[in-house]
């Protein structure tokens, strides 16, 4: 009997192929970066072909290190960058265009027509998005409007659409299989996760031709195997996730309140909510958490936009330290942070404050600050901006975060860490395998193959590397966080001053 599970992670700069045993241990790891194009200011894209390409590449090369062949390998899980659109031919299999990241914004004022409308209310009903270029469904409609002859082909039937997980079925399985899960396509706008398919409604607003859109199938389950010219051997595809929620599974957060938080450049929040999908009322995203067992699960989203970046400012910026980890040595040289509060809204404020035009202050400076106090601060406000987010969660969800678990770069910080965990007044988990989206697949991939019967099964291998226990009183607490609240509305932008 096959042995292994076999992750792929197409992330935003890499891919990565990451083997595991039944006791959810890396055996093998391997990662190829493909390049990022900018053919205009804030326009961002991949070669699909590449990422393909590299995708080939990094799965021999992951077993090959420790000498296995595809045979030993049960099952595949697919986890991938969410967002990001391509289309091919399917008569070819060749992209008619480079695929558009998640992150362009080409597609902002097509958004905001959209919004003028009065659509806004409609899409966040259906699909639990606001309208906005970060999502597949606006970069579709791009492509089809700027490729010469594009909209003719795809009413004729002959392209189709796909995020990178969709793209990678296609390719891995040679053109038999076209399919996406329920968590990657609750990311494209046009997917109304209540009724658990595409929206004719929205797909006719935008133009977008129902043929070219992939089955949708749960997280879990029969995704086909994998073509014997490409990989030698049909190896079953069992899993596939977005990245976000691929990680909310690694770190077990499979019960309602129970939330992860990836500290990266930004954060990303994500709160499981159970069967029920809660529509927010404080600017977070309602999406899918995955299918599983013949059920949906849903999950809150919320992003930081400056965290791990803040980091890179004391740097790059101020001069202040030389490497990110220096951050932790000299926060801990000083008792607090001496009055001091930075909100760093380089790029505006997100939920619940919502106000792009808001610029970063620094507030309470005296003669008795140091560089020691502006540092201190600055790594307080990644948990004071995290904790925002994860208040306006619980009070969308209505019940308490029971606790936060942890990965990115950041999490490694053990002063930052257990400032999270005082201020939000919950136990912060860190865990022992930081490579928490690929292992939330396997996981996943796990399952369908019968490596796991249950959650509960799952849970007894997914270990804590330290658990961060909040040791704040409730006046400190309370105290702290209204000179946060204080120095926020210095940050925001007041039409009438």
């Amino acid at each position: 009997m096959s042995k292994y599970l076999m992750a792929l992670d197409a992330g935003t700069t890499s891919v990565r192929a990451v083997i595991f045993n039944k006791e959810g241990e890396i055996l093998s790891m391997a990662q190829k970066e493909h390049l990022q194009f900018f053919p205009k200011p804030g326009w961002v894209e991949h070669d699909p072909m590449q990422i393909w390409s590299n995708q080939l590449s990094v799965i021999v090369e992951a077993r090959a290190k420790i000498g296995l062949s595809m045979a030993d390998i049960a099952a595949i899980g697919i986890t991938n960058q969410r967002e990001t659109t391509l289309i091919w031919d399917k008569r070819t299999g060749k992209p008619i265009h480079n695929a558009i990241v998640w992150q362009c914004r080409r597609t902002a004022n097509y958004c905001q027509t959209l919004k003028k409308r009065g659509l806004e209310q409609l899409f966040r009903q259906k699909t639990g998005l606001p309208i906005d270029a970060y999502f597949s469904a606006s970069k579709l409609r791009w492509i089809l409007a700027n490729v010469p002859e594009a909209m003719e082909e795809a009413e004729a039937g002959n392209l189709l659409f796909g995020t990178m997980d969709t793209w990678l079925i296609y390719m891995l399985t040679g053109g038999k299989v076209f399919a996406t899960d329920y968590s990657n396509a609750s990311r494209t706008m046009m997917f109304n996760i209540h009724e658990m398919c595409w929206d004719v409604g929205i797909c006719n607003i935008m133009d977008i031709p129902m043929s070219m859109l992939p089955e949708v199938r749960p997280s879990v389950g029969d995704f086909g195997v994998t073509a014997i010219e490409h990989l030698g051997y049909e190896v079953p595809i069992m899993a596939v996730a977005g990245d976000q929620q691929a990680a909310l599974f690694g770190h077990g957060c499979f019960e309602s309140g129970m939330a992860k938080n990836t500290y990266g450049t930004g954060c990303f929040a994500l709160m499981h909510t159970g069967e029920k999908a809660v529509e927010s009322q404080h600017g977070l995203l309602t999406t899918i958490a995955w299918g599983i067992d013949g059920k949906v699960e849903y999950a809150l989203e919320g992003s930081v936009f400056v965290a791990g970046s803040a980091i890179q400012w004391l740097r790059d910026g101020l001069g202040i330290i030389r490497h990110a980890a220096e951050s932790e040595k000299f926060a801990t040289e000083v008792e607090s942070n001496k009055g001091i509060y930075i909100v760093p809204a380089f790029v505006g404020l997100g939920a619940p404050y919502w106000d792009q035009y808001a610029r970063g202050v620094i507030s309470g400076i005296t003669p008795l600050v140091t560089k020691n106090h502006i540092i201190r601060a600055t790594l307080e406000a990644i948990a004071y901006q995290s904790h925002d987010v994860l208040e306006a969660m619980a009070k969308d969800a209505g019940f308490d975060i029971k606790e936060i678990h942890v990965d990115g770069g950041a999490s490694n910080n053990n002063f930052l860490m257990q400032f999270q965990a005082d201020i939000q007044n919950a136990e912060v988990v860190r865990p022992k395998i930081t490579e928490t989206t690929a292992f939330g697949v396997a996981l996943m991939a796990g399952i369908a193959a019968g490596f796991f019967k249950s959650r509960e099964e799952i849970k007894k291998i997914i270990a804590a590397e330290h658990v961060f226990e909040p040791q704040m009183d409730d006046e400190k607490r309370n105290g702290l966080l209204q000179g946060w609240y204080d120095a926020v509305s210095r940050a925001l932008m007041h039409p009438e001053v």
